[in-house]
């Protein structure tokens, strides 16, 4: 039986909180405070006017992309100098912000609103076994971790899996069920199929772009379809979600979709699909849409 694929998309909007706010947006550029430091990074599609142009000039750090690259450049500090690294918190979960040469702080703040749907699921679970492909830093697997699920993060990058390790610790979650692996996720992926494990719960965040720890090339549109059908087969009779982000510009929610729901073609369940999207302060304040997602459910 396939599964029930949503009409409509969704918007999951995430709203500030404690430890961080989208404070204001416009002509290409984004306003954000990141715990006590406020940050201006390159939007480009925020072509609308700021509310409060002056309050750009006054952050502490500021990324200047080089030329039309957006993800590149360098970070120009105000007078109090270079910031290294500062601690951030979600709900449970003690994370470290960092200043990295790709403009992000080492996590992203729009995955709050995945974040939260995980936790509200996963502590209906008892004992859930979750993989985190393309984990990063690992904020989505302490959230899980957090709820109360057993854990495998794969990362091809040594560095990222490293932090992750450390937000761990940070949180007090070090002690919880979790596996921290590098390696290309398509490999990893391929051998637990091959081993039969299985999962009640699968995430993937994967780049458009990007390489294994011993050379692998990942190519998001041409090597996504074979390990979503992979991440499939590894789900259990009673697993309760697979979840995708993507952030390519030529992606779609909608495309996101269909490709799940031919991954997920004889499990029945159903398929919601739409954007994430950071909403500014303010009862009068805008959203920026910034990935696409579709999410298996049962």
């Amino acid at each position: 039986m396939p599964p029930v694929l949503s009409k409509t998309p969704e918007t999951l909007l995430t709203t500030g909180w404690s430890d961080y706010a989208l404070l204001d947006s416009g002509h290409g550029r984004k306003l954000e405070r990141y715990g006590r430091h406020t940050v201006v990074r390159p939007e480009p599609q925020c072509f609308w006017t700021p509310r409060d142009p002056a309050a750009f000039d006054n952050a502490n750090a500021v990324f200047d992309p080089q030329q039309e690259e957006e993800d590149a450049g360098r970070w120009r500090f105000d007078r109090h100098g270079p910031i290294d690294s500062f601690p951030l918190s979600w709900g449970q979960t003690r994370f470290t912000g960092r200043f990295t040469p790709f403009r992000h702080l080492a996590f992203f703040p729009e995955q709050a609103a995945n974040w939260a749907w995980l936790d509200a699921r996963l502590r209906t679970l008892d004992k859930p076994r979750v993989l985190n492909l393309f984990g990063y830093t690992g904020v989505a697997s302490l959230a899980c971790l957090a709820a109360g699920a057993e854990v495998t993060h794969v990362d091809a990058s040594k560095k990222s899996v490293a932090w992750a390790r450390e937000n761990a610790e940070m949180s007090g979650l070090a002690d919880r069920p979790v596996r921290w692996i590098v390696e290309d996720a398509r490999k990893y992926v391929a051998r637990e199929v091959r081993r039969g494990v299985k999962y009640q719960g699968i995430i993937l965040d994967p780049p458009k772009y990007g390489r294994g720890p011993t050379g692998e090339v990942w190519r998001l549109f041409e090597d996504m379809p074979a390990l979503l059908k992979d991440c499939a087969a590894l789900l259990a009779d009673d697993a309760s979600f697979l979840l995708l982000n993507a952030y390519a510009a030529r992606v779609s929610g909608l495309s996101l979709a269909h490709l799940m729901a031919e991954a997920t073609a004889d499990r029945g369940g159903r398929i919601d699909w739409g954007e994430l999207a950071l909403s500014e302060d303010g009862a009068e304040g805008r959203a920026i849409g910034l990935s696409f997602f579709a999410r298996w459910s049962a």
